[in-house]
């Protein structure tokens, strides 16, 4: 390290997942004699790099989640850098276009992705032939999910629920994107939330099926005795729940907790309507940016250029057991992979109708309120047009909020910004 410029790396990884990185942070270092990245994992790093930043001492690079981009951008804690990526000969058609389009906000592009995923259902495919299914056929739209939820769904002697087929807040993590599976999003990407239009209609009065048919307290009574997600109690590996939405990570935790004869399926989520050849999926990605105010951008996108190499990212992604957001993916890491499915999450992630993750700038408030709103319509205490139209009138008011105070501050900003990625 004598004699090298040192970059400051803070990553949230821990486990094999930082494992994984810290042999790709060693080849880097390896690889040449003027720049050392010293690599460390940071919990909580979300807060701690906007500290870092705002008392002008950030690292010189940080991973974070692409879901942070836009509150993170428009707080001016990151550095632009589409100047920095064109000088390093990184371009836009090197992605997966879903990927690419997540590390953009505003015209800008903030970060290069690291390890993606897509979601898809996932099965249990003891539970389908315990109820007469054909356990590799999956349902295909939502009717059929919900056809297949009441015959995988058993009751107690005492009319609780002993298992259920399907629940949406199990594990409820991307509720905020579930209306892409009925039509539609929930963001027109400018000025207006979109719950009024019909896929969120539909959205909301699919979740109202629910406490008419399974009893909202009864579902959650089932859900309160679950155990840890990363656990053997996990209630997809206990047969509590025989479908849920899941990413390509959730094989890592089927090795690790499920039993030994555990058998389980992915395929696409089932959408409203049907699309053959061309499945819906939401996308996410894990992402790389140069904090505002960073002493070395230059090494630091030398650093992640590094990253972004096919032979570096695959090696990376296969540690991390996870899908490329390359669009060339060499036949070695399809070889390779210990993901049963990864040619699945390779079709979902190629998908013409693959979709960015909300990306909302009031995304915190919007999740938390409608994790709130779901509830009540689950339990059965609040009618779904209610709770459709109270949220949406909280949320719009946030963002409107929220865009007023941007507006104030972008023609500072955005000239800045522009400044920076001139050549």
């Amino acid at each position: 390290m004598s004699g090298r410029l040192v970059l400051e790396y803070w990553e949230k990884w821990t486990g094999f997942e930082r494992d994984a990185m810290a042999r790709v942070v060693d080849d880097f270092n390896n690889s040449q004699d003027k720049i050392f990245v010293r690599f460390l994992s940071v919990s909580r790093i979300d807060q701690k790099m906007m500290l870092a930043t705002a008392g002008g001492v950030p690292p010189d690079v940080v991973g974070l989640w692409a879901i942070n981009l836009p509150s993170y951008a428009e707080n001016n804690a990151l550095m632009p850098m589409d100047r920095l990526v064109r000088e390093a000969g990184i371009h836009e058609e090197d992605y997966l276009p879903v990927f690419w389009k997540l590390c953009r906000y505003r015209n800008f592009l903030w970060a290069l992705p690291s390890t993606p995923s897509v979601t898809a259902l996932h099965w249990n495919k003891k539970m389908f032939r315990e109820a007469s299914l054909d356990p590799e056929k999956p349902p295909r739209t939502i009717a059929e999910l919900e056809s297949f939820n009441e015959k995988l769904t058993r009751k107690n002697a005492d009319g609780s629920l002993a298992q259920i087929g399907h629940m949406p807040q199990e594990p409820g993590w991307w509720m905020h994107d579930f209306p892409s599976w009925f039509g539609g999003a929930s963001w027109d990407g400018g000025t207006q939330l979109l719950l009024n239009a019909t896929p969120n209609r539909h959205f909301f009065g699919w979740l109202k099926s629910y406490p008419k048919r399974f009893g909202g307290p009864a579902m959650f009574q089932l859900r309160g005795a679950f155990g840890n997600f990363a656990s053997p109690d996990n209630p997809f590996f206990n047969g509590k729940v025989a479908m849920i939405m899941q990413g390509v990570w959730m094989n890592n935790f089927i090795k690790n907790y499920a039993p030994a004869d555990f058998e389980y399926g992915v395929a696409a989520f089932p959408e409203e309507i049907e699309h053959p050849g061309a499945p819906m999926t939401v996308a996410e990605t894990d992402i790389l940016v140069i904090p505002a105010g960073a002493h070395h951008p230059r090494e630091a996108m030398e650093f992640i250029a590094f990253v972004e190499k096919q032979k570096n990212m695959e090696n990376l992604c296969l540690g991390q057991r996870k899908i490329s957001p390359l669009r060339r993916v060499s036949d070695e890491f399809v070889k390779n992979h210990s993901h049963p499915y990864l040619r699945t999450f390779l079709q979902l992630a190629n998908s013409p109708r693959a979709q960015p993750t909300l990306a909302l700038p009031t995304f915190k408030e919007y999740a938390n309120d409608l994790t709130t709103y779901v509830n009540l319509v689950l339990l059965g205490r609040m009618p779904a047009e209610q709770a459709r139209s109270e949220m949406l009138g909280r949320q719009q008011k946030a963002l409107n909020a929220k865009l007023a105070r941007w507006n104030q501050v972008a023609p500072v900003r955005v000239s800045h910004w522009e400044a920076e990625i001139q050549p």
